[in-house]
């Protein structure tokens, strides 16, 4: 029997679930980073189109594994033990394809983290969030206090991670953390519907639609509208551009199929 790892890879059709699976707590301990790092390796060569990040169980994760910090602290190198956390978070950004959070129950310090690296999240209306690292003394590793700060603001990211407490979906929501909140038992169905809309549609696009938002996010409006041409030009050479258009202009909007080429 293959030895069971926290998090795994699964594909349906031309999307993939990266999926926490570590009863009860789904707790973020070294083996679930190295698992996180190799599943999101393989996605790159999976042929996946779109991905979803997901937890199986009544939470979607009580956050780091304290262990792991006992022995960093009994062996004196931090650097060595835990490597660079925030390298999990940039590797899932850097897909070119669409990645959504699917988020339920309790959601703490790393599986956040790398929600935070999703182009979109979604949370059940029951979802509690928090980087509450500041328990124990630490800061988030794996880049969580940044991505709060990008999506929410300065002043927000530093109440969220300063204050260690627990915030709703609604909250974040309103915050601009949270793209939807939805009920509780419709997150699966409505959440993978979506993402299988996503993986369905015009991926080539997609990518250069998450590499202009790349160039704002590192230097604002100027550097994304330097990049802007350049990307909208290169679709033009897209087999699924060209055949879109040529459904539009027979069949009207709306009935074009693209394969991500």
């Amino acid at each position: 029997m293959a030895e069971k790892r926290p998090v795994r890879l699964e594909q349906d059709g031309n999307l993939a679930h990266l999926v926490l699976d570590d009863p009860p707590l789904n707790l973020f301990g070294e083996d679930a980073f190295k698992a996180l790092m190799a599943c999101v390796d393989q996605v790159e060569s999976s042929g996946a189109r779109a991905l979803v990040w997901r937890a199986e169980g009544d939470l979607f994760t009580g956050g780091a594994d304290v262990n792991m910090f006992q022995r960093v602290v009994n062996e004196g190198t931090p650097g060595e033990s835990l490597g660079s956390l925030v390298e999990a978070a940039q590797k899932l950004e850097s897909l070119e394809i669409p990645t959504l959070a699917l988020v339920h129950g309790l959601c703490l310090t790393a599986g956040l983290e790398i929600a935070l690296a999703c182009d979109m999240l979604w949370a059940t209306e029951s979802a509690r969030f928090g980087l509450v690292e500041a328990v124990v003394g630490l800061t988030p590793g794996a880049g969580g206090t940044q991505r709060m700060a990008e999506r929410a603001g300065p002043a927000r990211a530093a109440e969220f991670v300063m204050s260690g407490g627990l915030y709703d979906a609604a909250t974040l929501e309103r915050w601009n953390v949270v793209n939807r909140v939805v009920p509780d038992d419709q997150l699966l169905e409505k959440g993978l519907r979506f993402a299988h809309r996503l993986a369905d549609g015009p991926t080539v696009a997609h990518g250069a639609t998450k590499r202009i938002i790349r160039a704002f996010r590192e230097g604002g409006v100027v550097a994304a509208d330097e990049v802007t041409p350049g990307q909208f030009a290169d679709l033009f050479a897209s087999e699924d551009l060209q055949n879109a258009v040529k459904s539009f202009l027979a069949d009207g909007p709306g009935n074009a199929t693209f394969e991500g080429k």
